[in-house]
């Protein structure tokens, strides 16, 4: 395992709900309204994590049926605990390889997922080829590079601090490719002409401090893993550090901003 790999830990559901699913259920809404999927539509969710995307795929774009794959077994049985529809099913598959027949699929979309996926061409072709002809394609990831996750970014900045070796482990290292011209000229070259970008941008408000920094200490993503990975005298280090730089708002609260880059294209044929 690499080093920046390390410390991601991809399997405790509702962990991860808790760190980043409260804020990928707030984007996922704005992605669907970009892309405007025809209605009865049958979707593909590339990437479903706890289900994020495919709830509000279910919610607001009326669907005829909602397919989600996930490598994690974690994430897709948190997914269908949690997601009670007569059109969604969950199962485990591989993005780069999808087990499902050409031209399936009226919308095919992924979110804050195609980063961490090793052979990224192989999986957009992999979308391309799943959609039906003149169908949607679509994803969304986190602005890392551009400093688009606010809280995340600001727990790097204070581990940076404390541990010069956690500069290496965060995303704006890790992900250099998460930006508007790199996702869109990544989805050029296999999805052809007529690519589209836009920027999402939701607010992330935590009632406390305590609301912050608790999902740091559940270990499900690379910051929570890097945070329990260290000793108790030095995660008590950062977190006194966090709670010290982090703004206030008059309430107690701490109100930050994420943003996210979406890329939408027609199928081919």
């Amino acid at each position: 395992m690499s080093e920046t790999s390390r410390h991601d830990a991809w399997q405790a559901g509702a962990n991860y709900d808790a760190y980043m699913g409260r804020w990928s259920r707030k984007v996922a809404p704005l992605f669907l309204d970009w892309l405007k999927a025809p209605d009865n539509g049958d979707w593909l969710d590339v990437g479903c994590g706890t289900g994020s995307l495919s709830q509000a795929i279910l919610a607001g774009a009326a669907p005829a049926s909602v397919t989600g794959i996930d490598a994690s077994e974690g994430f897709v049985r948190h997914a269908a605990a949690t997601i009670a529809d007569p059109r969604v099913r969950f199962q485990r598959g591989d993005a780069q390889a999808i087990d499902l027949a050409d031209a399936s699929r009226d919308a095919v979309v992924s979110g804050l997922v195609l980063n961490f996926v090793p052979d990224k061409r192989a999986m957009l072709s992999e979308m391309a080829r799943i959609a039906r002809p003149g169908g949607s394609l679509g994803f969304f990831v986190w602005d890392y590079p551009g400093g688009g996750i606010a809280f995340m970014r600001a727990f790097w900045r204070a581990a940076g601090a404390l541990d010069p070796d956690a500069a290496a482990l965060a995303e704006d290292r890790r992900f250099p490719g998460c930006t508007e011209a790199g996702l869109r000229g990544l989805a050029a070259e296999v999805w052809g002409t007529g690519v589209e970008t836009t920027a999402l941008e939701v607010p992330t408000r935590f009632r406390d401090f305590a609301d912050y920094w608790t999902p740091f200490t559940l270990g499900a993503g690379p910051a929570p893993g890097y945070c329990v990975s260290l000793s108790p005298d030095r995660r008590e280090q950062l977190r006194r550090k966090l709670e010290s730089d982090l703004p206030r708002e008059p309430d107690g609260s701490i109100l930050l901003s994420a943003r996210a880059w979406a890329v939408k294209a027609v199928g081919p044929g």
